[in-house]
């Protein structure tokens, strides 16, 4: 026997096919049916056992029993089900269509195999009338619909689990939904079905945009009063009756703006004037030019019923020039004020003069120059030698105003090539504090830097987040004075020295505030990541440039607060031996810090103020808040513990055995509980349950 070249299936011999012919016909009529078969003409002797008998016929109802065998998927009966009715159409016997149909990319559907009826059946005579040729070749092309549906759903799941568009409360479900959908959904008429990966991700934004107008038909929460009129709120830090009138004031839906005397100092004249007392009576509202009070006067006006006729007035009614204003641009901010930088002015006006695209090792590095063109410029501009040229160079270098390209030295004269601190790609890029060009203040120290910052950062909290700091107003943080101040503080950092030398608390105190800060800015920037890989991009590539080097959310966590340790799911630390941020590192790990790092999640830890002076005993209450507040649920009568998340990824700071952990996270529990907890665990075996960790938005 020969091989079909279409089907790849075995073809009858000459012999059979002429045995098969009635002896009434004559020679012409034989050999015409050999042509039409494209078989040769070939000698009797030549013929063998296997050309002569026929292969055993497989049943169709053998064909569904082996199909059903191969569904590895047993929950998938949605699936199985209408995979089924494909192959008792396909095995039935008006099916009687040409083998070279019956594959799924030309005609597999029903309607086609209708059409087919009314037209000529094959012969009995054909080779397409063998039930064993027949039989193979809808089996072929089943298990070819079969793998291509498959291959389908499991992309589709794969791609949707990836980016976390998918519930997990629901994903069991929307996995057949989506199953029994693409199984039933027929082809276009006149289209071959073309399978590519890449038309899923079309399907996955359709999956989105329909969970976005879902979440649009929630309920809105009232939204503040419109008004034209502007209500002006003067506070201090740590004022508990400034607290209240905040609360009170968002009860009512009105908008004010804030200003903080602490942060604008030179405002304290300005209301001591206005209202004839002492700075420090706080808080002051005014509705308009017209002052309202204190907060007790200001509910004393709403139980008599005169603060509603007030705020219909300030709808009606805008702002007077004799009113307070808001905090301007720059109003009492240290960030520009400061003895001017000599490097800093030879610096501006050497870099347009050198600046420009260079080959270097068979690379190409843009916006660079070279150490000869350095030295030639300071030469001819500040009238050097050139040894005294190179001196001063390496003293810009040591000022962190530009670096090598590849980290080889600090400056040389000669064909090394060197990036100005802004013009560096991954500076340019990822960094989101770098100034738009050369400050031309001197650097302050990080000290002072990280004291500003602190002050900035507990005002922002008491002033834009709930009493507990487990919410965030990220609307209102965006277009306020006091996120536009903080942007120009963190500019100031790009040129610190000094850090390495930081003390132990301050290091620590600085990197915990800076990286809750760092993580509101990223959220306001690039918006809340909706799933793991836009988490990771976040966590990864949204970076600070600190001290001439780069330092991302995942930098800051890993490397400095924990001692350049791994992070979960990860083969190496952040640092490696030749980075000179590893000197920046922390000696151990701090376990308690994972408690007052906060990434914008609604299982994290609330927001909170830390100071050098009191950082261990501020970390012991953000324990102790973050456990007794749902952290740590222990069940003494089911042997159960239910600890958060944080536990299962951190580990490796807590203790090599769930035991340890346990018994160091119930240390900051209620002393009874803890006791109890601890007793239980000397000759008990708890369960632990790690809980379901909450990557919604704080706001």
């Amino acid at each position: 026997m020969e091989n079909s070249p279409k089907h790849n299936v075995p073809m009858k011999s000459a012999e059979i096919i002429t045995e098969e012919i009635s002896s009434k016909q004559d020679i012409k009529t034989a050999s015409a049916t050999l042509k039409e078969n494209n078989v040769e003409e070939i000698k009797p002797d030549e013929i063998r056992d296997d050309d002569v008998y026929f292969k055993p016929v497989v049943k169709s109802e053998d064909i569904i029993d082996e199909m059903e065998s191969i569904d590895i998927h047993e929950e998938d009966k949605t699936v199985s089900m209408e995979f089924e009715t494909q192959q008792d159409k396909m095995l039935s016997p008006n099916n009687n269509v040409d083998d070279s149909e019956s594959s799924y990319d030309s005609k597999g559907d029903a309607e086609e195999d209708e059409s087919m009826d009314d037209k000529e059946k094959p012969k009995p005579d054909s080779p397409d009338s063998n039930p064993s040729t027949s039989a193979w070749t809808e089996k072929a092309a089943a298990i070819k619909n079969f793998v291509r549906v498959k291959s389908e759903v499991a992309v589709h799941t794969f791609m949707r689990r990836l980016s976390g568009k998918m519930n997990d409360d629901n994903a069991f479900h929307d996995e057949r939904d989506d199953e029994t959908k693409w199984v039933e959904t027929p082809k276009a008429e006149g289209k071959s079905s073309i399978w590519n990966p890449l038309s899923y991700l079309k399907m996955m934004q359709n999956d989105d945009t329909v969970h976005k107008v879902e979440q649009t038909n929630v309920e809105p929460e009232l939204e503040p009063v419109v008004m034209k009129g502007r209500i002006i709120l003067y506070t201090r830090l740590g004022c508990e009756e400034c607290r209240e009138c905040r609360l009170y004031l968002h009860g009512k839906r009105l908008r004010y703006v804030e200003i903080n005397i602490d942060i604008y100092p030179s405002r304290k004249q300005d209301l001591e004037k206005i209202c004839g007392s002492s700075s420090s009576d706080v808080p002051k509202v005014f509705f308009n030019e017209e002052l309202v009070g204190s907060f007790k006067e200001l509910k004393e006006l709403d139980e008599s019923g005169e603060l509603d006729e007030k705020i219909r007035h300030l709808i009606d009614v805008a702002s007077p020039r004799e009113a307070p204003l808001p905090p301007f641009s720059g109003e009492d901010d240290a960030s520009s004020k400061g003895p001017a930088d000599e490097l800093a002015l030879i610096v501006r006006k050497m870099k347009p003069c050198i600046v420009k695209d260079r080959f270097y090792k068979l690379r190409r590095f843009k916006n660079c120059f070279s150490g000869s063109d350095a030295v030639d410029f300071l030469s001819s501009d500040q009238c050097l030698e050139r040894d005294e040229a190179i001196e001063v160079a390496r003293k810009f270098a040591s000022q962190l105003f530009f670096r090598h390209v590849l980290d080889e030295n600090l400056f040389e004269d000669g064909n090394h090539l060197y990036w100005f601190l802004d013009d560096d790609p991954v500076v340019s890029s990822q960094c989101h504090n770098i100034p738009r060009g050369i400050i031309e203040i001197k650097p302050r120290p990080i000290v002072e830097i990280a004291s500003r910052l602190r002050l900035l950062y507990r005002a922002i909290l008491e002033a834009y987040t709930s009493p507990d700091g487990k919410h965030v107003d990220y609307r209102s943080i965006h277009g306020s004075e006091d996120f536009a101040r903080y942007l120009r503080i963190i500019q100031e950092l790009h040129r610190v020295q000094q850090l390495v030398d930081m003390p132990r608390e301050e290091k620590l105190s600085f990197f915990i505030n800076l990286y809750n800060m760092m993580a509101i800015h990223a959220i306001l920037v690039w918006g809340h990541p909706a799933g793991p890989l836009e988490r990771t991009k976040m966590f990864g590539e949204f970076k600070y440039v600190i001290g001439g080097y780069t330092y991302s959310l995942s930098a800051i966590q890993n490397g400095i607060i924990r001692g350049n340790q791994r992070q979960p799911y990860h083969l190496t630390k952040p640092f490696n031996e030749k980075d000179n941020r590893s000197m920046v590192a922390l000696p151990y790990a701090e376990p308690l810090s994972h408690f007052a790092l906060v990434c914008g999640t609604r299982s994290g830890p609330p927001l909170r103020c830390f100071s050098p002076g009191e950082i261990d005993k501020e970390l012991m209450e953000a324990t102790h808040d973050f456990l007794r507040g749902g952290g740590l649920v222990v069940d003494l009568s089911s042997k159960v513990a239910y600890i958060s998340k944080i536990f299962n990824w951190y580990a490796v700071d807590f203790g090599s055995c769930e035991k340890k952990v346990l018994k160091h996270a119930s240390t900051y529990l209620e002393p009874q509980l803890s006791e109890a907890l601890l007793d239980v665990l000397v000759d008990t075996q708890f369960r632990v349950v790690y809980q379901t960790y909450d990557w919604g938005l704080n706001n």
